[in-house]
């Protein structure tokens, strides 16, 4: 049966089809904007019965196109957190998910779809309760909006309807993002080109890189998505982190000693790297002030209640085998 995936030539998107391609399951219609036609570059190793444009989807499903649907993946999404055209964002993340969500409802088609822990604005509790969310910006606005309308509906559902609150997902296929790009991609490239690597001084009462956050890999993403395509009797909203924050500095330690590695050099220190000046603390950005989250580690309870149960890489491992990919090695 067709699986819907959005978003399927972005970061995660491309990801979840190719490991559907690698479970033996090539009949995807793949669904984004390429408009940015670089990101043709994420699904071209893909296979896909079909590609629809974003725009096109909504009006395609309920004319009839489609028959046999056996999933929506809904993981297209505007997700600039510095975006400030707050009518698109709405548009985009908040009315086209909801479309979405009423036609799988109608048609009895579970809906797995990216939320985000962005939800949580700058507080320290992440638990998925109403009492804990603040988002800062629209971005999160968009998905913590969208998120309340799940809840709504969720005792009520035709069919499984599972939304995943990605904490800070790093992993292959995110170079169009840019400056959007994970951390352990920045860092990668500047200490590729210029030798050092340059983290925001304190801030929030947290020391120079000390900054602290979830960092999931892709990987993981992947595999949460795939327990809950096999199990359609999972519903709910949940937390996809690794349930271990870690600093900046770390990310940058692992980055850093994984390019030293596949040069056949021994690993640093934190202190022997900033001994060396491989890394460079600069001011924090004024734009950011009271945008920023410095803290964030996820409650897993949920997700692990769902029975996920495998082990998440740490920032040693997932950022090394990153950047091993990176470098072909």
């Amino acid at each position: 049966m067709t699986l819907i995936v959005t978003g399927a030539a972005g970061f995660i998107g491309s990801n979840l089809v190719k490991a559907l391609n690698a479970r033996g399951e090539s009949d995807v219609i793949a669904v984004d904007n390429l408009q940015r036609a670089e990101k043709v570059a994420n699904i071209a190793d893909c296979e896909i019965s079909d590609y629809v444009d974003k725009l096109d989807l909504v009006a395609r499903l309920h004319a009839g196109h489609f028959d046999g649907v056996r999933a929506v993946l809904h993981q297209g999404a505007c997700s600039d957190t510095m975006e400030t055209n707050g009518r698109y964002m709405m548009e985009n993340n908040y009315q086209y998910s909801l479309d979405l969500l009423a036609w799988c409802q109608e048609k009895r088609v579970p809906f797995i779809y990216a939320s985000s822990a962005s939800v949580y604005g700058a507080g320290r509790e992440f638990k998925e309760a109403r009492e804990n969310e603040r988002p800062l910006n629209v971005y999160g606005y968009s998905k913590f909006l969208f998120d309340q309308a799940v809840r709504r509906m969720l005792d009520a559902r035709t069919a499984q309807v599972a939304g995943f609150r990605y904490f800070n997902v790093y992993g292959p296929r995110e170079a169009h993002k840019g400056r959007m790009a994970s951390v352990a991609f920045h860092f990668f490239n500047q200490y590729r080109d210029g030798g050092k690597v340059r983290l925001f001084e304190g801030s929030d009462g947290f020391g120079a890189g000390e900054q602290t956050r979830d960092f999931i890999s892709v990987e993981d993403v992947v595999a949460v998505n795939l327990h809950f395509l096999d199990r359609a009797e999972l519903s709910g909203i949940f937390n996809l982190g690794t349930g271990r924050g870690q600093t900046f500095n770390e990310v940058a330690v692992a980055t850093i000693n994984a390019v030293r590695k596949a040069r056949g050099e021994a690993p640093l220190t934190l202190e022997q790297l900033r001994s060396a000046g491989a890394l460079e603390y600069i001011a924090f950005p004024p734009q950011l002030v009271g945008k920023y989250q410095s803290y964030t580690q996820a409650d897993v309870a949920a997700l692990r209640a769902a029975g996920f149960r495998e082990p998440f890489l740490d920032v040693e491992e997932g950022v090394g085998r990153y950047v091993a990919a990176r470098l072909g090695v």
